[in-house]
Order: C-alpha cells, then structure tokens, then sequence
C-alpha cells in the first residue's frame, strides 16, 4: 500500500527545521498529502508508521543534478570540467535515446529516494526530456526538471546544438505541458547550460520568458577557472556580471557551483537575491576549486546543496554532501565555520526556498506537503549521540533512511521502493549504460 488518505507516525524525535529549529518528541500526523498535526496526540490513522528510534526530517532537497547522466557513473573518472564534458560527458548525452533517458532518470530517483531526498532541480540534455518527466510523474519523486539549452560553442555534438528559436520552441512546449503537472509536484525550469555554450540572444531570451512565465532559471556558473576565462574571453566579462547584464541574476535564478568569484560578483548576487547551488564533491572530483561557503552566507547569499551528476561525484547522496560541505569550510576557514545546524539548514528548507517552495515544503510544519523522510538512529556509528542533527550531518548515511514520503504518499517503506521497482532498474541500467558506451564510442571501462 503506497497512500492513505490519513498517515500516523508515531514516536519519532521530530527535526522540524522551523524558524526556531525546534525538535520535539512524538508524532506527525498526514492527512491527504499535508501535515495535518505535530506532537503528542491520540490520533487513530489509516496507517500507522513506528517512528521508535527514528528521526522524521524534512526530505532533502537537492539544487543541482542531472539525472539524464546517472548511467555515465564512472565512465568520466579523472578529467578537468571542459576535458571532461568534451571527451566523455557530451557524447555520451548526444547518445541517449529515450529508452537510455528513461533508465538513467529512474536509476537517479531511485538513489535519491533511497537517501532521503525528496526533490530535486535537475537539468537534463537537449533531447528526450519528455521522458524524465514521465520518471519523475510515475515515481512520485518531486522535481522541477529543464531541458538543456546550447545553440553555440565549440566541440558540441551536432545531436546537443539546436538553433536559437528551436531551443525555445521546443523549452517552451515541454513548460505548457508538464509545468504544475501532479498537483505541482512536477514543475518546468529553463536551462540554459552555460553562459560558454549560450548566445547572449539565447540567454536574454530565457530571461525575458522566465519573468513572463513566472518560472526558474537553473544554469552553471564559475565553476572552473577555464571556463571563467573562455566567457570573460568571448564577453569582456567576468561571468556573473555577465549573466546579470543579460537578465540572469534575480530570485528565481539558481546558479550551480559559483566556486571562483570576485567580490563585486558577490555584491551583484548579494543584491539580486539570486540563489546558489554549492556541490562539494563535484568541485572536489574535477579539481575546481572549494567555494568560500562561509563568505556567501555572511554576505546574505541563499546557498544550497546538490550532488550534480554521477559522472562527477559519483553518486547522489545528501549525507555525502552535507558532511563535505561542513568539512571543507572548517578547512579554509576554522573548526567552528558552517556547523552542523547550518549544513542542515542548506539541504532542507534553503533548498526549497531557492525553489520558491519553501511555503509548501523544506520543514515539518503543519499545512505543508508531507515530503519527509524518517531515519534510524539505532546504528553502530549513531551511537552515543548527545546531538541529534550532528549526528544526520556528519556520522548519518543514506543507508540509515528508512521510509520516505513525497505529497504524503509512501515511496519507500523499510528500505523497499514502492513506486519504483529496484532490480528491475539495476537491470536495465546496465544494459543502457553499454549500449550507450557503444553508440558514443568510447572505450569499455
């Protein structure tokens, strides 16, 4: 059974992620998809959920992924951003057909799903994008998802350009039909890759139709220190005051990585209220850089979490992230930079803040959407655990989530996937990822 109209779970240690982040012992009770009380109460349910030992979190939500390259998982091991886009990542995504979007995009919920995370923004390759939000509909997974949009730049797969007015047509028919679809769990967002592989037209274009259609911008900026310098090349600017001179820095706009930026590009994000997405394991992997987190949020930026693809992390796991991040500013910056309460914070509810979701999700607050997860505490490396949300970000695995809710339906219960059919996904999976090696002729690794 994967829905009741009423869901009681009980005996939890509820970390609520609130204004005040209150955590308060006993139970949450669902109510057709919304959290409908909080608290000790004696309410009977449809289904009652034994929380004993558990904490219920909000779902995670992640800001950055691309779902359509989980089959690329391993196969782009050991290349610097443009190598590693040119030489593997884009032949590899000119090569999917929908049958390979499909595997790959079920693969990525599924992990998801398994850690915790209850939505995502994810931006996928120029074709097929259709097929993800067929994924995304028939898992119960919630995700605002964009097709990929590149009409220049050099070493593009022919199968990845599209021209100017195709690129729109095509972002525009994929909005009318599947923006706001499943009560809203299913939304559309532009995504322009980046500003290296985009005309100026192009990108004042998706600025214009965003504001109009009242819709996300979801792209790449200063992630790596090439790349900075192949747009200030073509521009005569630095990247994030180009991207504001076209329109492209303000609250809906959500900007994966933002590793290398000066001072003055901070001040421009700072005043636009233009939203980051910081990837830690993804900077590290393909030697980017380290944000300087720390700064962001001093200066009133909203920063938020995400995995990026499997092909640069290698996988799509919060707890992975969340540890990273803290970690690495306590490196750059002391042992008691970004603490574990604000690491929290940035994989919940300012996750759904840079989504506009915040009213609807990101905290366990009576009237939002039951998106929640519920972890076992009773574990090895759980144990002792004086604090609880110390104890999620940095000793926590996805292994440690045990049921997961989206709109108040049960997509996993105890470990199994309700929606979703595990084997049948590894299965297909690793038939996909050959056959798609095979017609991007790359070499078997």
């Amino acid at each position: 059974m994967t829905t009741s109209s009423t869901i009681l779970i009980k005996n939890g240690l509820i970390v609520t992620m609130d204004a005040d982040s209150a955590i308060v012992k006993g139970d949450v009770l669902v109510r057709d998809g919304r959290i409908a009380a909080i608290g000790d109460m004696g309410h009977t349910a449809d289904e009652v959920i034994d929380a004993g030992g558990c904490v219920v979190l909000p779902g995670f939500v992640q800001t950055h992924v691309h779902l359509c390259q989980t089959l690329f998982r391993g196969a782009a091991d050991d290349l610097a951003l443009i190598d590693w886009l040119k030489k593997r990542v884009w032949p590899m995504e000119a090569a999917h057909m929908p049958e390979s979007l499909r595997a790959s995009a079920r693969l990525g919920i599924a992990e998801m799903i398994k850690g915790g995370t209850t939505c995502a923004l994810t931006m996928e390759t120029v074709r097929h994008t259709e097929e993800v939000f067929r994924v995304v509909e028939e898992s119960g997974f919630r995700a605002t998802v964009g097709k990929c949009m590149m009409d220049e730049g050099a070493d593009v797969p022919a199968e990845l350009f599209a021209e100017t007015e195709d690129s729109i047509a095509q972002s525009l028919a994929l909005l009318s039909e599947w923006h706001n679809r499943a009560h809203g769990r299913i939304r559309y967002c532009f995504a322009p890759r980046f500003a290296v592989s985009c005309t100026r037209q192009l990108l004042e274009r998706v600025a214009q139709l965003a504001r109009e259609r009242g819709v996300l911008v979801h792209t790449h900026a200063s992630e790596n220190l090439t790349e900075i310098a192949m747009v200030e090349g073509a521009t005569g600017q630095r990247n994030i005051a180009y991207l504001s001179s076209v329109g492209l820095a303000a609250p809906h706009v959500v900007l994966a990585h933002c590793v290398h930026l000066h001072e003055s590009e901070i001040e421009i994000l700072a005043r636009t209220g233009t939203h980051i997405a910081h990837c830690p394991s993804s900077n590290l992997k393909l030697g980017s850089g380290i944000a300087s987190v720390v700064h962001l949020l001093e200066r009133g930026l909203c920063v938020t979490l995400g995995a990026d693809g499997a092909p640069c992390n290698n996988r799509l796991d919060m707890f992975t992230e969340m540890r990273t991040a803290a970690l690495l500013q306590k490196a750059l910056h002391g042992a008691d930079a970004l603490p574990a309460a604000r690491v929290l914070r940035m994989a919940t509810i300012d996750g759904a803040h840079a989504l506009g979701l915040n009213h609807e999700i990101g905290s366990v607050e009576v009237g939002k959407r039951a998106d929640l997860s519920i972890i076992n505490l009773e574990k090895l490396h759980l144990t002792p655990r004086p604090n609880v949300v110390s104890a999620l970000v940095y000793a926590a695995t996805a292994g440690d989530v045990r049921t997961v809710l989206v709109d108040g339906q049960i997509l996993m219960q105890d470990r199994k996937l309700l929606t979703l059919d595990e084997s049948a996904i590894i299965s297909e999976a690793s038939q996909q990822a050959h056959l798609l090696r095979q017609r991007a002729k790359l070499d078997e690794q």
